[in-house]
């Protein structure tokens, strides 16, 4: 069964299922075909580059201090903590406050090049 949203994004050329502030905007989606010929889709994987100092800024982080609150501090958008996990790298987001006085790399405007 094709999900309505799937064959939504078929009609629209260049059209990508993820929003532009989400991690995975600029994935490639791949299509996996089924010995039956049903077409799977997904999200190809994310390599980034390393990044180097000054690349990113140091922060120390806080006693009760969330993913989210860094991402509002840094990029005016609390969703935007990926990009702060992407830069340590951190695949669970509790990681990256979850030890106060622990030092997390901030990626700067215009890191994450190459």
């Amino acid at each position: 069964m094709v999900e309505p949203y799937e064959s939504a994004w078929d009609g629209i050329p260049g059209a990508h299922p993820y929003p532009r502030s989400s991690r995975y905007h600029d994935a490639e989606i791949g299509v996996h075909r089924m010995a039956d010929g049903t077409e799977v889709r997904y999200t190809k994987r994310r390599l980034l580059p390393a990044l180097n100092e000054t690349e990113t800024a140091p922060h120390t982080v806080s006693s009760g201090e969330r993913p989210d609150q860094l991402g509002q501090r840094y990029f005016g958008d609390p969703g935007q903590w990926w990009q702060i996990a992407d830069a340590n790298p951190i695949l669970d987001p509790g990681e990256l406050t979850g030890e106060p006085g622990r030092v997390i790399e901030i990626p700067l405007p215009g890191g994450f090049r190459g």
